[in-house]
């Protein structure tokens, strides 16, 4: 049986995720290779909270191609590009049965993309002083990382690798070929050229038909919020399959598209110590947060205004943002185990529910369904206690009723 893994948040589901995964069984040979989706739960890799609940993307995914989706634990689905990557990798190879995994990218040459996933590149003297020297000179880790790189992938051409560093599809690939090597992991990988409007494209009318989830949710969040308006804001963007899912949803009243503004309104309230523990809050960043969070308070509390201020070269609004999240979930660097410690079903179809079964069998970590089944294995209580709080709180930015989005079962399709 193949079992080809995809990491991915569909935030949106779009239709360039659906390519993604028909291409995958292309690329395997298999038409009925199992596709098996590790994703985002309640908030993404940029910080902030999905769009869309965990359960709704799940569904979207099982309804347009997906066998198997399972959850991408929220201290890696939450975190630099390179705990992302590793966390997401180190799940799929524990779950014993995945064989192929398969990525987009960008026009870079996979060749780009292997020559600057060597862990040995990353080790040499040269690297590690132009990294140091551009951070000293206060350029953002990415700025840095991209300038050190350059300084020692002498092999590459230059203009390739710029292009390739200012892409953050590329920079992830990077990373799930670095967590590939470190790990050993075994499987066959696949790099699929992406089709239509690149990662940080946000002008929902580029390319309607390969829209990129950005664009998408820019186009969700300029409509005038009602149904028929999102419905005009994602049909033809998305797949029919996962707009229905979504919008049916939302005619129930299960959810509201993530309310930014009330994460914003959070943040700027919430009652700060000292934020120095915080996860991502080291180099200063505590500091420059708390001080403007303080001035915030008597004045524009939106999430544009909050962005607005809180923009620096400095830092990265993804790193500012994953820092925001932590405050507002009281996460500190020490909570957070090296590896993840549980596999968390989303949801499965009929190929899902036979993979399923041999995963049982193969699976180096406990499977878990429900969050009751975290409550039976005492060794989750932390990461469970993580995952709640999560949780309830993209619940309550999502319009859901509190602690309902921890009551979901897995989505069978």
């Amino acid at each position: 049986m193949r079992v080809i893994g995809i990491i991915a948040e569909y935030n949106p589901f779009h239709n360039g995720h659906e390519y993604l995964i028909k291409e995958a069984r292309k690329r395997v040979g298999d038409p009925r290779a199992v596709v098996m989706s590790i994703m985002s739960g309640p908030f993404t890799q940029r910080g902030l909270p999905a769009m869309a609940p965990a359960h709704i993307r799940a569904k979207q995914a099982l309804k347009c191609g997906c066998d198997v989706v399972i959850e991408l634990p929220f201290e890696y689905a939450c975190a630099p590009a390179s705990e992302f990557a590793y966390g997401a990798v180190k799940s799929l190879m524990d779950t014993g049965v995945v064989t192929d995994i398969a990525w987009g990218i960008e026009d870079t040459s996979p060749d780009i993309v292997e020559a600057l996933s060597d862990p040995s590149l990353y080790e040499r003297e040269a690297y590690k002083d132009a990294l140091r020297k551009a951070l000293a000179s206060g350029d953002s880790f990415p700025l840095a990382n991209s300038k050190a790189v350059a300084a020692v992938a002498g092999s590459v051409d230059p203009e390739l690798l710029q292009e390739a560093l200012r892409s953050p599809n590329t920079i992830l690939a990077i990373e799930y070929m670095k967590a590939i090597r470190m790990l050993g992991a075994k499987f066959k990988v696949h790099m699929i050229p992406r089709q239509g409007q690149g990662y940080s494209d946000d002008d929902p009318e580029t390319d309607q038909q390969f829209c990129s989830a950005s664009a998408i949710r820019k186009a969700v969040m300029s409509s005038d919020g009602t149904v028929s308006g999102i419905a005009s804001a994602v049909c033809g963007r998305m797949p029919d399959n996962a707009a229905s899912v979504m919008l049916s949803a939302l005619s129930r009243g299960e959810f509201r598209p993530a309310d930014l503004n009330e994460y914003a309104l959070r943040a700027v309230t919430f009652p700060r110590g000292d934020l120095h523990e915080i996860r991502f809050m080291n180099d200063g960043l505590d500091g420059y947060i708390s001080n403007i969070l303080d001035d915030l308070r008597t004045g524009d509390t939106t999430f544009d205004a909050l962005s607005a201020r809180l923009a620096t070269k400095h830092f990265t609004m993804a790193r500012i943002y994953r820092a925001l999240t932590m405050m507002l979930l009281g996460v500190r660097g020490d909570m957070v185990r090296k590896d993840p410690c549980y596999i968390r079903v989303l949801g499965f179809g009929h190929e899902g529910r036979y993979c399923l079964k041999i995963m049982g069998k193969c699976s180096r970590l406990p499977i878990i369904h429900n969050f009751s089944d975290f409550l039976e294995n005492g060794n989750l209580k932390d990461a469970a206690d993580l995952s709640l709080r999560a949780y309830d709180l993209a619940g309550i930015i999502m319009g859901m009723p509190p602690g309902s989005a921890r009551d979901i079962p897995p989505v069978i399709v």
